[in-house]
């Protein structure tokens, strides 16, 4: 069993899903373990991004163990915990950037932490599918709420309705991703975007992230306000705002603290 967590000098995190004897999917002991990295990469105040991605050349994440999670007999007032094991795709508040880096079939519980993610890399060989239906279930762990609105509506039922997978350069085209590459490029392109990001100040990166996720349940007029007192509490009280404005002026590079 294995969840696979590094963290560089950088701030940049990697989550690696290993086992690929078994497509990576997760079992209970997986998903508690996965639990686990989360919440160390969300309190953990030196980590500035995270690249989740599964082993091998197969699979980024086929779900849920069937024969270990669909099934097993749990008792009711567990529907009621819903604070424990947090993950990504269950609700935990996580406003570091996420960069999925999706290397093989992406299906179930896989498509569910994709869609948790905020910037998505995908090799060629990329599957997509959500097909709980032909299990007898829904798709849970966000599937069926985030993925109405991430795609147009028409192209998210068919995929919850039917079942059925998609390959990477329709789930690009549908921008379910963004960017197809060679399986050879993958990774090194998920961490482009790694270091990018983990150059930029950190709290003006969690705080516009935030921002833009909460966009989706405020009215406008709300959410320019929320804008507002953001920048303002950044401009106030960051030294990273007065370090991005020397550097400016003095045409170097920023060395962002996250303070």
């Amino acid at each position: 069993m294995s969840i696979d967590f590094h963290a560089d000098a950088n701030g940049i995190a990697t989550i690696t899903i290993n086992r690929p004897d078994r497509m990576n999917a997760l079992d209970r002991a997986h998903y508690a373990e996965l639990s686990r990295v989360w919440v160390e990469v969300r309190d953990n105040p030196y980590i500035r991004c995270v690249i989740v991605t599964g082993a091998g050349e197969k699979s980024f994440c086929a779900g849920a163990d069937i024969k270990d999670v669909i099934g097993a007999k749990e008792e009711l007032q567990g529907l009621w915990q819903t604070q424990d094991m947090p993950l990504l795709n269950r609700g935990l508040e996580l406003w570091k950037p996420v960069i999925a880096a999706v290397n093989g079939y992406c299906l179930g519980g896989g498509m569910t932490l994709l869609l948790a993610t905020d910037i998505r890399v995908a090799s060629v060989n990329a599957e997509f599918a959500v097909a709980e239906v032909k299990r007898g279930i829904v798709a849970g762990l966000g599937g069926t709420q985030r993925l109405v609105r991430q795609i147009g509506y028409a192209h998210a039922m068919e995929m919850l309705l039917t079942g059925d997978s998609i390959d990477a350069e329709t789930a690009e085209r549908r921008g379910l991703i963004n960017r197809v590459v060679p399986a050879s490029e993958l990774m090194s392109t998920a961490w482009r975007y790694a270091e990018t990001i983990a150059q930029n100040a950190p709290l003006a990166v969690q705080a516009t992230k935030e921002l833009a996720m909460r966009a989706r349940d405020m009215s406008l007029q709300d959410g320019l306000r929320t804008e507002q007192l953001l920048n303002s509490l950044l401009q106030r009280n960051s030294t990273d705002v007065t370090e991005g404005r020397a550097a400016f002026i003095e045409k170097r590079a920023p060395e962002f603290r996250g303070e």
